[in-house]
């Protein structure tokens, strides 16, 4: 087997050129070669976007590629350098570890995207690690990122999966090993600002906040105040990202400040997971023991991850010293209203209001309320409520017989209709509206076991097959699959998810 990746003649991605960060802020690393890739699968409407012709992908050049064992004509492989955050302690070096850049290209709308191998072999930052990904995770991650674009949320997307036909040891036990190919607007982290901005490297925060902005947020160059304006932006972005997943019932599980995303995706699929019974201080991660990033604590912590921000680019600030920390204070104030606002606007949504009046988040809340003390089901409800006739009748019952304290719930669902009748709007319009808001399919932590545990005791990709045909449509009834819409029996229920480092 060879040391590296050799280059190739010709290529199936149509690398771009465009602004590069200088020396410093990457290292050059090639993917380390494997000794039996096999295909898992190819995203073909992804490939397609991003002007890549999937056929190229399933061909022996293609499988090469997306293994490490022959770089594509045009990449420039590179690991990121950055530092982060993790449950609060500092780390001054991270990087990619087991991530190798392989290029850029701009997709169909000129959105300019990363490409990236993950899995494929150690790097400068490794830190002893094998830079290697089990296959579990891998399946996981397809999964997550797949089911989360089609819910319209902000999100890495999946190219590809391979094999490695190579063991991968984590701790005790062994597993066949996995690459993933993924695709992000990029990689730039808040933890890459900190990896200079700790170090008192002003001019390297500086050149990263331009970079930044010319491939984000072109609209703040122009900007009185560019840096500030930058932060703003961010801000905004990142409420968003962080209303879309708590209106999609996502515990994102580690949201450290390596994993939060200058560009507003959602940026590493580790030990996450989505709510079934609905409590607000769920936490799935094995590894969040103090509940630090339980359900219910994703904003604060999106705002804490900011404020590690504000500190890189404090210096950048045209303020006086002294009045640097006030402005920055005063912009992060803005992150929980927009958040709120997003947050209630997505869940007005999902009960079928068709904009926010007064009185609507009180509404939102005490359904919140209803489910957590009924002990209900967050998405059956929620979708049970779109199947729900405006006038009260023996239909109900669908809903109403999922909680375990019925009152609340019965009396909730008659203040619903009082306020879907100010509206106006037909019945079967307003169902119609909420059946492509609420999916009927959601990736449950024991089905994506079920998909984790068969690629990795069997090599049997079937069920992340079904479970892809359903999760990439999952508004759709899809008969026949009617299972795969079921919350877990108890005995079915996995209460811990585990990142695969």
């Amino acid at each position: 087997m060879a040391e590296s990746a050799e280059p190739s003649a010709t290529g199936p991605i149509p690398f771009a050129e465009g602004p590069r960060l200088p020396e410093g802020f990457h290292a050059a690393v090639a993917p380390t070669p494997v000794a039996d890739p096999g295909l898992v699968r190819v995203n073909d409407e992804l490939a397609r976007e991003l002007g890549i012709d999937p056929a190229a992908l399933r061909s022996p050049e293609g499988l090469a590629m997306l293994a490490g064992n022959r770089l594509p004509e045009g990449a420039e492989p590179r690991a990121l350098a950055y530092a982060g955050h993790q449950f609060g302690n500092w780390v001054p070096q991270l990087g990619d570890g087991r991530a190798i850049l392989l290029g850029e290209v701009v997709d169909r709308h000129g959105i300019r995207r990363d490409i990236q191998l993950k899995g494929a072999g150690p790097t400068p930052f490794s830190r002893g690690g094998d830079g290697r990904a089990p296959i579990g995770p891998v399946v996981r991650e397809y999964l997550g990122s797949e089911f989360m674009a089609a819910l319209g949320v902000p999100t890495t997307r999946a190219l590809a999966a391979v094999t490695t036909g190579e063991p991968v040891r984590r701790g005790w036990a062994v597993h066949p090993g996995g690459i993933i190919t993924r695709v992000a607007a990029s990689h730039v982290r808040v933890g890459t600002f900190e990896y200079f901005g700790r170090q008192g490297d002003v001019e390297s925060v500086r050149t990263l906040a331009d970079y930044v902005i010319h491939r984000h947020y072109p609209e703040v160059a122009e900007a009185e105040e560019p840096y500030p304006a930058l932060f703003s932006a961010v801000i905004a972005r990142t409420a968003d990202l962080v209303a879309h997943w708590m209106a999609a019932g996502f515990i994102h599980g580690v949201m450290n400040t390596d994993n939060l995303a200058l560009a507003g995706e959602t940026l590493d699929y580790g030990p996450f997971g989505f709510l079934d019974t609905y409590a607000a201080d769920t936490v799935y991660s094995s590894i969040d023991t103090g509940g630090r990033y339980a359900f219910d604590q994703q904003p604060v912590m999106a705002r804490w991850g900011l404020t590690r921000l504000a500190e890189c680019l404090l210096p950048l600030l045209e303020e006086e010293s002294e009045a640097r920390v006030g402005r920055a204070r005063a912009l992060l104030d803005e992150f929980l209203p927009r958040f709120e606002t997003t947050w209630r606007g997505l869940m007005a949504q999902r009960l079928g209001l068709a904009e926010v009046r007064e009185g609507d988040g009180e509404l939102i809340h005490d359904l919140l309320q209803a489910m957590a003390d009924g002990r209900a089901d967050y998405h059956l409800t929620l979708r049970g409520l779109a199947d729900l006739p405006d006038t009260a009748g023996p239909a109900d019952a669908a809903v109403v017989d999922r909680f375990s304290e019925r009152d609340a719930i019965t009396a909730w669902l008659a203040r619903w209709r009082e306020r879907l009748a100010t509206q106006g709007h037909p019945e079967a319009d307003r169902q119609a509206a909420m059946r492509v808001v609420n999916p009927k399919f959601v990736l449950r932590n024991h089905l994506a076991q079920w998909a984790v545990d068969a690629a990795t005791e069997e090599g049997d990709f079937e069920p992340m097959e079904r479970l892809l045909a359903v999760l990439t449509d999952p508004f759709a009834e899809h008969p026949g699959e009617e299972e795969l819409a079921r919350p877990p029996r108890d005995e079915q229920r996995v209460e811990r998810t585990f990142c695969g480092t």
